[in-house]
């Protein structure tokens, strides 16, 4: 039986695959900050469930984290680095400064908390797969993206460079690059406001949770000779603009 660590594993995303994964007879490590939901979860699923509560943004709570997973658990074959959010849509220079910090402290030094904390050990097994949450924010720049669209830049850069750093030991690495789903991302992202939230996904179809742990399923069982890179997925109503175009008006 193989072993997920899913971090951010209460909603989204991370519910999903937690689901997805279990169902097909995986072991499970489910991680986050809402220990009610994680319980309530796991009760539902019909394999080993291992639950960590604490915030991935503290350290020491990561390494306290890993230093209680059960010798049952010990061996992790892919390292889900799900939790991350997006924190508002006003132009950088009106941003609040507390969402930027918010989301390099999620989205990039939790990330690399719990890679760097599970690598060794991938690396002396000889085996593993990092599988981390981008977005297209990260190779796609648009109004209101700034500091998120960073952080997903950060996210796709790094996960090459840890193929570069782990050429030869037989860990792989993905990059998954959602477009517009509907989960409770834009909730997150205007801080409740479910009205402006909805607005988001109107009069169209987007992804879904389950869209996504299908693509993330699909990679990490691909034969251990084949490295998916990475994948960007959209919802087929969501593609590109052209160049907006500053224009004066003449007088």
């Amino acid at each position: 039986m193989k072993t997920i660590l899913i971090t951010g594993a209460t909603s989204g995303f991370g519910k999903a695959c937690a689901e997805l994964f279990a169902s097909n007879g995986w072991r499970l490590i489910l991680c986050g900050r809402r220990e009610e939901r994680l319980t309530e979860l796991a009760a539902g699923l019909a394999v080993p469930v291992h639950i960590a509560v604490f915030d991935v943004r503290d350290n020491e709570q990561v390494q306290k984290m890993f230093a209680a997973i059960p010798a049952d658990f010990r061996t992790i074959d892919v390292l889900l680095n799900n939790a991350g959010l997006a924190l508002g849509m006003l132009p950088a220079q009106s941003a609040d400064l507390a969402d930027w910090e918010a989301m390099v402290d999620t989205n990039i030094k939790g990330l690399m908390y719990m890679t760097r904390m599970i690598l060794p050990d991938m690396a002396r097994q000889k085996s593993g797969h990092i599988i981390n949450l981008g977005s297209v924010a990260g190779n796609w720049p648009y109004p209101g993206g700034n500091a998120y669209g960073g952080t997903k830049a950060f996210v796709k850069q790094f996960s090459r460079n840890l193929r570069a750093d782990l050429h030869g030991t037989g860990v792989r690495v993905t990059n998954i690059e959602p477009g517009l789903a509907e989960t409770e991302f834009s909730v997150v992202r205007f801080h409740g406001d479910k009205t402006q939230a909805g607005l988001v996904y109107a009069g169209m179809t987007p992804l879904c949770a389950a869209d996504i742990a299908e693509t993330i399923y699909w990679a990490a069982n691909r034969p251990a000779h084949v490295n998916i890179n990475s994948i960007e997925v959209m919802p087929v109503s969501q593609s590109w603009g052209p160049f907006p175009i500053y224009r004066e008006e003449e007088k």
